[in-house]
């Protein structure tokens, strides 16, 4: 299983919110992209970042801190948040961004996401954020009308290879991930799954790396010192 170390930005900075609110905000560094280096000299070989001025308007706003990181390191490097349209999509591939993360887009232009997957392939993925078994999106301000699974089976029947799953309730909470989630997933799509939202323990790591589910995100786990990066990457690969 793969560790994918992560940085949420909020104006160049960052940050992590409890359950995706934006009025409960903590900064944890006015450099990302020093902890971009901080995770790539633990041993991480990916990085997922999320841009939550993008996914709350769709704008690019954290663009060049982006490029910065991207620039700065040799991750593989995903990004999600207000990728709602090709251009936007090719600014990210022509940086070097390994892979595009479409979310709340997946679900109001689905001719969009058809086209994006049709031209560049594996580099997209799809953000899947569940908020009571149902889809969340808009920065997790909006619930829609899908399913957790309805939508999943729409995304691999449209040739989506990578989902990126979030529990909300548990995300920034560090109190445990939904394992029952990412267990069932597995079984029932051939999509590469990345787990995401209160993987807050080494317990969690080592369960979900016996799933053998592609990766998992470690975001407030890392920050707070609660999961040591080079012991999540070592047990995550003891697993494999």
């Amino acid at each position: 299983m793969n560790i994918f170390p992560a940085i949420d930005l909020l104006g160049g900075q960052a940050v992590r919110l409890v359950k995706g609110d934006y009025g409960n905000v903590t900064v944890y560094s006015n450099s990302p992209a020093e902890v971009a280096k901080s995770f790539e000299a633990c041993g991480a070989s990916f990085m997922h970042i999320v841009d939550l001025d993008g996914a709350r308007d769709g704008s690019t706003a954290n663009f060049d801190t982006i490029k910065e990181i991207v620039s700065a390191t040799s991750l593989s490097v995903e990004v999600g948040g207000g990728i709602r349209s090709m251009d936007t999509v090719k600014r990210y591939v022509d940086i070097g961004v390994d892979r595009v993360i479409i979310g709340t887009a997946a679900v109001k232009d689905p001719d969009f996401l058809e086209n994006a997957v049709k031209k560049y392939g594996e580099h997209i993925a799809v953000g899947v954020d569940i908020k009571d078994g149902m889809v969340a999106i808009k920065g997790w301000t909006e619930v829609s009308e899908f399913s957790c699974y309805d939508f999943c089976k729409k995304m691999q029947s449209v040739g989506v290879r990578t989902i990126i799953c979030t529990d909300i309730s548990k995300d920034g909470m560090m109190s445990g991930t939904n394992l029952e989630l990412y267990s069932e997933l597995g079984k029932r799509f051939d999509m590469n799954i990345i787990a995401s939202g209160g993987v807050s323990s080494l317990d969690d790591v080592r369960a979900l790396a016996k799933m053998k589910i592609y990766g998992a995100i470690l975001g407030k786990a890392l920050y707070t010192g609660a999961v040591d990066l080079r012991e999540a990457l070592k047990t995550a690969k003891e697993e494999a």
